[in-house]
């Protein structure tokens, strides 16, 4: 799922500084040839984000096949946690050590490795005209791009909604809320009913950043969005997000039983108050619709719902906005088995290994045209993808969407909120502050 471990701006910047000047790989080295035929030998180095249930085997049954049909290629795997994958791909580039496939997410922290140099051009087999591009849809495909080529190969789709129980909902005689102010009226009714009603964990810092970004794009109009993730453009005195900030904090006090507490609960915890029928509801991924309904955890597929956050009364934005962001992998510019590698990403994104991934036990929307179906998804993920496709705009992860020193003051901010140590306009000045020296 898109869930991240906090990086500090300092560390990822003296990364940047590695990529930029060529010691981890810059752009100085010679573009590596991407069309040229395979060699199917030697050892291909993967860095994935798929360490633990259910998702660890997928590539090692992926590396297995392709080995069956390559048996003089083999493959170090290194899987790691939706909490461990920032920091490893930090020590890895800055010890000049990416392997030759590498997890990305989308936007500024992609950009930091293309603009070094360390991600290799795909245009000329991956872009929209190629007949492996045509294979994606164009949006997926279109959030590796940068500047009209295309550096990375999209593996899921995601997006951001409110997953619940519909029997506790029964049970407390709740209706699925129509507005924000509905889910804050609901929340001390399914407290009496002996129920948590939201679910949260914020100990990394980026689920009340989840909460922030979709609030921020139904308060603040797009452009004004848009305008502010960048420091160079960025004003952040649109009165969006202090209603944004203040909606936050109530509904942290009013809906979860953690209160304060919560920046010391992990993501994970809230997750099984869900899955386990302690929680009424439970903000999430697409990609944990079927993580929460696994076979044995009390909130069966039959019980389980899902909606978008609901927009409060008044917004200023857009309110079919949905926060979410595909997800993918790099091939290192400097690999000089880099024919290898995308000759496998072809095997990995080819329709049927497209299908295994979005169907249970995985439950990862493949970007894949027609992957995600009735015939090969659970019917929540299906409803979810469609949704997300349908929606006005997809708003990228507010960690991922802006620079490390901006990222930090939102971390930082989202968690003082949810303590009580600071106020909206407090942690509004802290983040325009860092933006102010981040230009």
């Amino acid at each position: 799922m898109h869930t991240r471990t906090r990086i500090t701006a300092a560390a990822f910047i003296a990364a940047g500084a590695l990529l930029v000047t060529g010691c981890a790989g810059g752009s100085s080295a010679a573009p590596v040839d991407v069309t040229a035929t395979p060699e199917y030998s030697g050892t291909l180095s993967i860095l994935t984000k798929f360490a633990g249930d259910p998702l660890q085997p997928y590539f090692e049954d992926l590396a297995t096949e392709y080995t069956a049909l390559h048996p003089d290629v083999s493959f170090d795997l290194i899987q790691e946690t939706d909490q461990s994958v920032k920091d490893k791909t930090k020590t890895l580039t800055a010890s000049g050590a990416l392997p030759d496939i590498y997890f990305s997410f989308t936007g500024n922290w992609a950009d930091n490795f293309i603009r070094g140099g360390l991600a290799a051009d795909l245009t000329d087999v991956i872009g929209p005209d190629t007949d492996w591009g045509q294979t994606f849809g164009p949006a997926s495909l279109g959030a590796f791009e940068t500047d009209g080529k295309y550096y990375g190969v999209p593996l899921y789709n995601n997006g951001k909604f409110m997953g619940y129980n519909k029997a506790i909902f029964d049970e407390a005689g709740v209706s699925v809320p129509t507005s924000f102010e509905e889910l804050i009226d609901s929340c001390p009714t399914i407290r009496a009913a002996g129920y948590e009603p939201i679910a949260f964990g914020n100990k990394d810092g980026w689920p009340g950043l989840h909460y922030l970004q979709q609030l921020f794009a139904y308060n603040v109009p797009a452009d004004v969005l848009e305008a502010d993730f960048d420091p160079e453009t960025a004003t952040l005195d649109d009165p969006g997000y202090l209603k944004a900030l203040e909606q936050f904090k109530t509904l942290v006090d009013t809906c979860t039983d953690t209160g304060d507490g919560t920046n010391g609960v992990l993501y994970t915890t809230a997750q099984e108050a869900l899955a386990g029928g302690k929680a009424a509801m439970y903000y999430q991924e697409i990609l944990e619709f079927d993580t929460v309904t696994a076979e044995g955890n009390a909130l069966t597929t039959d019980n389980f719902g899902f909606f978008a956050l609901p927009v409060p009364a008044g917004a200023q934005g857009d309110p079919d906005a949905i926060e979410g962001a595909p997800e993918g992998y790099l091939v290192n510019a400097k690999s000089p088995r880099a024919a290898l590698a995308i000759d496998f990403l072809k095997f990995v994104t080819d329709k049927t290994n497209a299908q295994t991934l979005a169907a249970p036990p995985y439950g990862q929307p493949s970007t894949v045209v027609g992957a995600v179906s009735a015939e090969t998804s659970s019917n929540a993920v299906v409803d979810g993808i469609s949704q997300v496709n349908e929606a006005s705009q997809i708003v990228a992860w507010l960690d991922m969407v802006t620079v490390p020193e901006v990222a930090d003051a939102w971390l930082a901010g989202g968690e003082a909120i949810i303590s009580g140590s600071a106020t909206p306009d407090e942690v509004l000045t802290s983040v325009r502050d860092a933006s102010e020296s981040a230009e």
